[in-house]
């Protein structure tokens, strides 16, 4: 039997639990559960942290259930990654093991006040003050924000700072700390990937940056320690895998990269989930944007490899707009439906929808942005939402695509895809029409997860898998060729670039009214 590897794929709406064979890529078998998001006020996004973890032993045990009714021994699996919604924010107590709030998911907007107090109070009101140490605008999607508010709006947080109980993590931290045992020993570690995602690491120096904590006041002994993005970090202490080395950990989209084999500069891929993602391998030197891109760390495959970078653009709402039709205005009553419901309109018949639920982000990066539906007639109807629904998700892609080009002065022929949405084929065709170039997807697309186990079986000590070009598994794929004229794709984006500039500077902190008042 050929050896296995494991992968946790811990993402916003749901965790996975993924095993493939390491030498062909296969995926062997999966479990999947779905993860609650709680909105105790407007613009707050909450998961509970034990929540987390409980989807993830699940996962993983039915999983093992499920190879062993297809006879493949578990004892075949040599090693386990992670991978993880990135930003989201967490602090618990390293004595009794407990979370002291509620995890903070990256799209969380509590903190718009605070982000803005600070553009203000830097030189020229610059959004871009810290980018060049972390290669990120001062924003809401970070992890530094939301670190500040726990420490400023919850006791517990405060006082187990104090007592020098308190650890700060990202999703994958508190995974690989619970795993290798939580307050008996758990190691408390982060990846360059994930670090890189927070606003107080450098970019450069490849680590914890102290005038970036003296800055967002962040006690420095709270924080992980980096590693790299395959390495054995600790074993599994108890379950169906005790005793499997934790030997990979990539932020989600990192991971995709890696899974796409996107490892040779100028490759690119965009996921599409919750949000999407665009990232381009940039190799081992950051490339800054002058267009509204993020530059990140895209991984370390291991402790003695360079690092790489890429440049990304984040789109906060697209996976997530199929979710409020569905949850919010009952639209649809399954995600897979609105495929059918928007082939049925076959256009928006000029129905724009701009989804800026958490403002806008890639290459606006405006907080103040808020979701508008424009061009509504008596003639629209809910077919013509769902086409322009997904037409958003194609449009944004669009604009990331051009910064993208412009940034990095080669522009993509084709465009690699994956995650979830990528499964509606009428999404593909659309995002092929109004890129105007093909969409290719893989057959296999769970590419995240398909990341985090290549990292994971290529560290050191675990080395049942190859990252070498020629030991690479040939992909199956399908490719989505433009088939509208390329005017009638520019006009449809003129029109969605002005529905953007109607959704700009709607929400500021500016008091203008009681907005409690019952009587308003």
């Amino acid at each position: 039997m050929d050896p296995l590897v494991a992968a946790i794929d811990q993402g916003t709406s749901s965790t996975r639990f993924l095993v493939f064979n390491a030498k062909t890529a296969e995926l062997m078998s999966q479990h999947q559960v779905e993860i609650k998001q709680s909105f105790p006020k407007e613009g707050w996004v909450e998961e509970d942290p034990k929540e987390i973890m409980q989807s993830i032993y699940e996962c993983m045990e039915r999983t093992c259930e499920k190879l062993r009714l297809l006879n493949i021994d578990i004892s075949n699996i040599k090693a386990l990654g992670v991978t993880n919604q990135r930003e989201t924010t967490l602090v618990w107590d390293k004595e009794t093991g407990e979370p002291l709030y509620n995890a903070i998911v990256w799209l969380d907007l509590r903190t718009q006040s605070t982000v803005e107090s600070l553009i203000n109070k830097s030189p020229g009101k610059s959004k871009n003050h810290l980018k060049h140490k972390t290669g990120l605008p001062i924003s809401t999607y970070f992890s530094a924000v939301k670190l500040r508010w726990l420490l400023d709006n919850v006791e517990e947080v405060q006082q187990a700072v104090l007592s020098q109980r308190a650890l700060f993590g990202t999703v994958d931290s508190w995974i690989i700390w619970c795993l290798t045992g939580g307050n008996n020993g758990g190691v408390h570690c982060t990846d360059v990937s994930n670090a890189s995602r927070t606003m107080l690491f450098n970019i450069h120096s490849m680590d914890w940056d102290p005038e970036l904590c003296r800055y967002f006041d962040v006690p420095m002994e709270v924080l992980p320690t980096v590693r790299s993005s395959s390495e054995i970090y600790g074993w599994m202490r108890s379950g169906s895998l005790a005793g499997v080395p934790i030997s990979g950990c990539l932020g989600d989209q990192s991971a995709a990269l890696v899974g796409q084999m996107c490892l040779r500069e100028g490759q690119s891929k965009n996921t599409y989930g919750t949000g999407c993602f665009m990232l381009r391998n940039t190799g081992t030197k950051p490339m800054m944007s002058d267009h509204g891109l993020l530059t990140t760390v895209a991984y370390k495959l291991g402790k003695d490899e360079p690092a790489c970078y890429a440049l990304e653009g984040s789109i906060a709402i697209a996976g997530a707009v199929v979710c409020w039709l569905k949850d919010n205005l009952g639209i649809v009553q399954s995600s897979s439906e609105i495929e059918k419901l928007a082939a049925a309109a076959g256009t928006s018949h000029g129905c724009y929808f701009v989804p800026a639920f958490s403002g806008l982000y890639a290459p606006y990066w405006e907080p103040s942005a808020r979701g508008i539906i424009c061009g509504l007639t008596q003639f629209t109807n809910r077919n013509h939402l769902a086409f322009a629904a997904l037409e958003a998700v194609c449009f944004q892609t669009r604009e990331i695509l051009d910064a993208m080009n412009q940034d990095s002065g080669v522009p993509l022929t084709e465009l690699q895809v994956d995650g979830g949405m990528t499964s509606n084929r009428l999404l593909m065709q659309l995002q092929a029409d109004i890129l105007c170039i093909p969409v290719v997807r893989p057959t296999m697309s769970e590419t995240t997860a398909l990341g985090a186990a290549m990292a994971a079986g290529a560290a050191e000590g675990v080395g049942v898998w190859s990252l070498s070009p020629s030991h690479l598994p040939h992909v199956t794929s399908e490719k989505y060729e433009p088939q509208i004229n390329p005017d009638e794709s520019e006009f449809r984006y003129a029109r969605w670039k002005k529905a953007v500039q109607r959704s700009m500077n709607w929400e500021t902190n500016e008091p203008c009214c009681n907005t409690n008042d019952p009587q308003l």
